[in-house]
């Protein structure tokens, strides 16, 4: 009996493709603030320790492309932007809170674990691992002009 592949090439790219934009750092934090309500460029920036403006541009046009934030323009001056989550940015929210909750909940056992594997590999004795070497590689032909210079 033939084994089924249950994850068919076209839906590991759409995963990959969201996992890629809702993985980042981040998108993740300013989606979970602008879950707080909408905000407007700076406030949003403020709440968001150690982005860049620019880094904060392109994660908003990112997540606007991707429909999970919207952008409105108020027709004052100077202008106002308000950015808020869409529907879907909404949707997004409920798993993006669930994951954060269970990084804290597990937090203190990661942490436990990485000192552990770490300890573990320190005291491992290192594998010394042996290569064979290549053959030397023949001295490049020379030419008539190189050979008449080394001569002279």
């Amino acid at each position: 009996m033939k084994p089924r592949n249950t994850h068919l090439t076209g839906d590991c790219i759409a995963v990959s493709d969201v996992l890629a934009r809702v993985g980042d750092k981040w998108s993740v934090l300013v989606v979970t603030r602008l879950g707080q309500g909408p905000m407007r460029f700076n406030e949003l920036r403020r709440s968001i320790g150690g982005i860049s403006q620019r880094m904060l541009t392109l994660t908003l046009r990112g997540l606007e492309r991707d429909g999970l934030v919207t952008r409105t323009v108020f027709p004052t001056i100077p202008p106002r932007v308000d950015y808020e989550l869409t529907a879907l940015g909404r949707d997004l929210l409920v798993p993006v809170s669930a994951l954060g909750e269970w990084a804290i909940r597990n937090q203190p056992k990661i942490a436990r674990a990485r000192e552990q594997f770490d300890g573990t590999e320190k005291k491992a004795p290192a594998k010394r691992l042996t290569t064979t070497r290549p053959a030397p590689r023949p001295a490049p032909r020379q030419t008539g002009l190189v050979q008449a210079a080394r001569r002279n």
